[in-house]
């Protein structure tokens, strides 16, 4: 979405209307779930999909109608037997989208894109909202500065908030959270590129300054070179974050933990054999009183048991694991 809001900027400065084509609900056997984006221009589909097929083909055409119209619209795609059959669907389902007409120039448009860069930059949390009772109109915003009754709606799952006078669609673009992975081995070579991919925000610190290069991390959001007994002089973890744990060695994957789980990050993920976790977590106890409670919120062995055993392998169960419970909390 960061390059698509760019690129909607661009080309709206440029003097080029745009339709921004929006999953606004669905059910069944639907190729893309709500929040699903496209923008399409003159000549067609410029970034995004909402889930390819003869759905987005069908999309596309009432975009570039929309674009001779002028004209905002809302459209539901209800995939019974015979629209399975024309559409081209495995399944039934049903898909409701929304056609943003925006004006060359549309200063809302832009100021709202521009404030999402600006955002995504900082690293702070923000939702965009589509404004559906007012064609699309687009604005960015956050919980502190939401109206009462859009505050409840920005979670972290998008959604539609509509009662007698208002209707808009909120996703959340960007979470303050960032993925903290203590130790820049091979495993974690692996694991931050693919992690990346699927819009976690990685930091990759290590206290060896061979494992600590750019070039080993190039898509990290950053690496650091830091000390393992003082984590608190480097970053700062908060309840938004998540933790992957794998040093080079069970005596600094205890030092970690100690200073980490006090602070209660939403996960912590710790790589090793089951062996290893025993001993690891007599030694929080009995050497760093951590409490019982916090180790217990410990996903070690870290991933999910897919029988991975290279480092490729590892970081695919690793991630698997952590798209799941990122699903799994943006579903509250």
């Amino acid at each position: 979405m960061r390059k698509l809001m760019k690129l909607m900027a661009s080309r709206l400065r440029a003097g080029e209307d745009l339709v921004l084509v929006t999953v606004v609900a669905s059910s069944g056997a639907t190729p893309r779930g709500a929040g699903a984006r496209m923008l399409v221009g003159r000549e067609g589909r410029l970034r995004g999909t909402i889930g390819g097929g003869s759905v987005e083909y069908r999309s596309e055409q009432i975009a570039a109608a929309q674009l001779a119209k002028r004209e905002s619209l809302e459209h539901d795609f209800s995939l019974t037997r015979d629209d399975v059959q024309n559409l081209g669907m495995v399944c039934g389902g049903a898909v409701n989208v929304f056609f943003h007409f925006i004006p060359a120039g549309d200063e809302a448009a832009i100021a709202a894109a521009d404030e999402a860069e600006r955002r995504f930059a900082s690293g702070e949390s923000f939702w965009l909202v589509s404004d559906l009772a007012h064609g699309g109109a687009l604005s960015v915003t956050d919980k502190a500065h939401a109206p009462a009754w859009l505050a409840e709606g920005l979670t972290g799952k998008p959604r539609r908030v509509k009662d007698a006078e208002h209707d808009v669609f909120a996703e959340q673009l960007n979470s303050s959270g960032r993925v903290y992975i203590f130790g820049g081995g091979h495993v974690a070579q692996a694991l931050e590129p693919v992690l990346t991919g699927v819009g976690f925000r990685c930091v990759v610190m290590d206290d060896r300054p061979d494992f600590t290069r750019r070039e080993l991390f190039p898509t990290a959001e950053e690496v650091k070179l830091i000390d393992f007994r003082n984590i608190a002089a480097s970053v700062n973890i908060t309840a938004d974050d998540y933790v992957c744990v794998m040093t080079r060695g069970h005596a600094y994957d205890s030092v970690v933990q100690s200073q980490v789980l006090p602070l209660r990050p939403y996960y912590v993920g710790v790589i090793g054999s089951r062996a290893k976790t025993a001993a690891v977590r007599r030694q929080l106890i009995e050497e760093f009183g951590v409490a019982e409670a916090d180790i217990d919120r410990v996903h070690t062995p870290i991933g999910l048991a897919i029988g991975a055993e290279t480092p490729a392998e590892i970081a695919i169960s690793i991630a698997a694991e952590m798209i799941k419970s990122r699903a799994e909390r943006n579903a509250k």
